[in-house]
């Protein structure tokens, strides 16, 4: 079913993409609840409950896409992204995926066996959010105050109760949440997200011995980037001995205007 999922997100994006003429710092796109769109209907439906609470959105409006019946939402993260960046430990600014891939890979982590998901730098909380719409105990760790303030509302207002924590995810004690089998979405792409990735690998499986981590990579390296194997996260796979159990290529804001999407690289410590 994911992948299915995954191919009919990329194809809508790519019709989006092409057609779309507004000028929003912030816009994408999902499904309205009344199309064929193969994705679970409870999930759709708490994922435009998420848009609709999210104060980032200020608008959106009906369109046909792809064949398909969807509503654009429309938005500015600006002071959002401004707040993030002010802290020492942030490695990546507030800059979210797609509501749609982030339903993708709530799905593919309930696919893969995972009983837990804990989204590091969570941001408004939507992986999270996903997760625990998808029926797995999710917790979104975020160090920015403000991103975890606005998270609170929604969580109010929609009934998805995840857990937001406001924390720096490289010294938090993870045994406190009581996991079995968790998965570990990292918000850092390569290079920017590498320390992160490190201490927080290193803390989680201190205590932890089955565990996933998801790493967003790049299709396209720089020529002088450090690593170029693996999508960018080939040292750090092969330094703490991961396996990669498949790779989903998915929308995200900042590819928005790009042909190539994010690959999120999904690993395992078992």
């Amino acid at each position: 079913m994911t992948a299915r999922l995954v191919q009919e997100i990329v194809k809508l994006k790519s019709e989006f993409r092409k057609t779309y003429k507004g000028s929003s710092h912030l816009s994408e796109v999902l499904p309205s609840e009344q199309s064929q769109f193969p994705i679970d209907a409870g999930l759709l439906k708490s994922a435009h409950n998420f848009a609709r609470s999210n104060p980032i959105y200020f608008k959106s409006k009906g369109a046909e896409i792809a064949d398909y019946s969807c509503i654009i939402y429309e938005g500015d993260i600006n002071s959002y992204w401004l707040g993030s960046i002010k802290h020492d430990t942030s490695y990546q600014p507030f800059y979210p995926t797609w509501l749609l891939s982030a339903c993708a890979l709530a799905e593919a982590a309930k696919e893969f066996g995972f009983s837990e998901i804990v989204d590091i730098g969570s941001g408004d909380g939507r992986i999270a959010y996903c997760g625990q719409a998808c029926g797995i105990r999710s917790f979104g760790l975020e160090i920015d105050s403000e991103l975890v303030e606005m998270q609170r509302p929604i969580i109010e207002k929609t009934g998805v109760r995840y857990t937001a924590i406001n924390t720096d995810a490289t010294s938090f004690n993870y045994k406190t949440l009581k996991l079995s089998r968790p998965l570990f979405l990292i918000s850092g792409l390569p290079e920017m997200g590498e320390m992160l990735a490190n201490s927080v690998i290193k803390v989680a499986t201190a205590d932890i011995k089955q565990a996933g981590f998801v790493f967003m990579g790049s299709h396209r390296m720089r020529k002088y980037s450090r690593d170029h194997t693996k999508w960018g996260w080939g040292r750090i796979i092969d330094e703490f001995d991961l396996s990669v159990i498949d790779t989903l290529t998915l929308p995200t804001q900042w590819t928005g205007d790009q042909e190539q999407d994010t690959p999120y690289i999904f690993t395992r410590t078992f």
